[in-house]
């Protein structure tokens, strides 16, 4: 027997009304005549290989030129993609999904269940040394854990055609968030024969083949991307944005600059800057909660420095950084100071009673952090030296600097190395660092999504904390019929530990031209597609 989800269902209600417009133009709205939206990027894009790629940036840009088998509406709920819905098997376990017949490669070819049979292998398979392989098996896709092992082959991933327009995917484990896991770009589909034909190549512009609303006509790698409305996206009569331009500026005051003569259509705010733009320009100026969550990630590997591995350190370096002063005076823009990794929009996420968060003031934070680092044999007549690596960005280097001033008072001295992105990122997976500037955004709106980054098993564990208790809570959350206070105990454990020092939980703090419409107002993921935007007449 199957069972048709609400979410089944619902989707397909929803695929009426959203083939009949991606962007919803309100009736007696002018457009205008010129329909480009340009924003900013912080750094270059490291991949256009939704398979490869990791970064946020990145993947703003991949889902205009990429289509999963389902989107996000701009209060973050599921709407139909390449897949119009899906039923689900009684034991929640087989998800069988119906495509859409008229969904098209940007070089015409018809868009196939074949084709995310091919993407989600090739994501899975050791070959393609993806860092997102992991993914799949926080997914729970059958047979996943032992393909990335290599232990089987990608052939016997739990996904299959079962015609041109029917794909069938078996997991393990019944998981109530699989669905909301399918906007990820890692699992957007790939043209099979575009990539074996140019190999590593096969991403550059004039060459990628996308299944999106749009194609990619210009990537000058660390400056600009351009991207063109493509006619064969099955939507594209409803399409109203012609072009969509992303321009890499390093620096977020020239960035604010550049918005503000009017090159720009959206950028975030610099740290310090959101109240005085709030009241000149109150219609531009927006702040919102946003899925990511701001650390410095301590490498406790075997690379890391010896003084890491002590867990009274840990302890001091967080306790004595004050968040408030981080929040309210350097960033103003609406942000919360943080003593826990998972976000606190998180849907039915709540953070579990932490000492040192609930039951201390800052003063005894600081007295504290002072005892546990003269435990450890350092203080201020014997200081720790240690060096706190970030990427550019000036509110990056704000930040740093305060936390460098705040930890010298405990007898801690930081060095301060600033690398661009692809650089830092680099030396993170190789763990070539002390400490890093981190931050983790949420592939979902659910809490595993930042605390299975933490498990051995994480492909994203530049730290190399390695926990048995904790890697065995989170693979217990997924069989478990409340996950909450295993999210709860997982979370306790970090604390105890401290693999990670929180700063701070982000909120969307942009400026935005008024004349944009389309981009999403209640959605905590910030998930927006170019084909819902449009720009309005003066």
């Amino acid at each position: 027997m199957k069972l048709r989800t609400t979410l089944a269902s619902s989707a397909l209600a929803l695929s009426l009304a959203f083939q009949a417009h991606a962007a919803d133009v309100p009736e007696g709205v002018n457009l205008a005549e010129d329909q480009t939206y340009t924003f900013w990027l912080l750094d270059a894009i490291k991949s256009m290989d939704p398979q490869i790629n990791t970064d946020v940036e990145g993947s703003d840009v991949l889902r205009n030129l990429f289509e999963g088998l389902y989107n996000e509406d701009g209060n973050g709920e599921l709407v139909p993609g390449v897949a119009l819905d899906h039923e689900v098997s009684e034991d929640g376990k087989t998800y069988t999904f119906n495509l859409r017949d008229d969904a098209k490669w940007s070089n015409g070819e018809p868009v196939t269940a074949n084709d995310f049979v091919y993407s989600w292998r090739r994501l899975a398979d050791p070959a393609t040394a993806s860092e997102y392989a992991w993914y799949m098996e926080l997914m729970q896709v059958e047979n996943a854990p032992e393909i990335i092992a290599g232990d089987k082959s990608p052939e016997e991933l739990g996904i299959r055609a079962i015609d041109d327009h029917t794909l069938e995917v078996k997991i393990t484990t019944p998981l109530p968030y699989f669905p909301q896991m399918l906007v990820h770009g890692s699992t957007f589909p790939v043209l099979q024969s575009v990539v074996e034909e140019h190999g590593d190549d096969w991403t550059d512009a004039g060459t990628l083949v996308g299944n999106g609303a749009y194609t990619l006509v210009e990537h000058q790698l660390g400056e600009r991307v351009v991207m063109e409305k493509n006619d064969t996206y099955w939507d594209a009569e409803n399409v109203v944005m012609e072009e969509i331009i992303a321009l890499t500026i390093n620096d977020v005051n020239q960035a604010l600059t550049r918005y503000l003569a009017g090159e720009l259509d959206r950028v975030d705010i610099p740290a310090g800057q959101y109240p005085r733009l709030k009241k000149e320009y109150p219609e531009q100026a927006v702040s919102t909660p946003y899925n990511c969550s701001y650390i410095y990630m301590l490498n406790v590997g075997e690379k890391g420095p010896e003084a890491l591995k002590n867990v009274n350190v840990r302890k001091a370096l967080a306790y004595a950084i004050d968040r408030d002063i981080i929040v309210d005076r350097i960033l103003q823009g609406g942000q919360k100071p943080s003593y826990n990794w998972t976000h606190w929009a998180i849907a039915d996420f709540e953070r579990p009673e932490l000492d040192w968060a609930d039951n201390m003031d800052q003063t005894q934070r600081v007295e504290k952090a002072k005892e546990l680092l003269a435990e450890a044999g350092y203080g201020p007549d014997n200081p720790l030296d240690l060096t706190l690596q970030y990427n550019t960005s000036e509110d990056h280097k704000k930040i740093a600097i305060a936390a460098s001033q705040m930890l010298k008072q405990i007898g801690v001295n930081l060095t301060l190395d600033n690398y661009e992105w692809k650089v830092h990122t680099d030396r993170m997976q190789n763990q070539d660092y002390d400490m890093a500037r981190y931050a983790w955004c949420g592939d979902y709106n659910e809490a595993s999504t930042y605390l299975d980054l933490m498990t051995s098993y994480s492909g994203h564990n530049n730290g190399e904390f390695y926990n048995d208790a904790y890697d065995k809570l989170m693979k217990d959350s997924k069989t478990a019929e409340d996950p909450q206070p295993l999210y709860q105990e997982a979370e306790k454990i970090l604390a105890e530990e401290m693999p990670i020092i929180p700063i701070y939980h982000y909120a969307n703090v942009d400026m935005i031209s008024a004349d944009i419409e389309g981009l999403p107002e209640n959605n905590v993921n910030n998930t927006w597609y170019g084909k819902d935007l449009y720009r309005t007449a003066e």
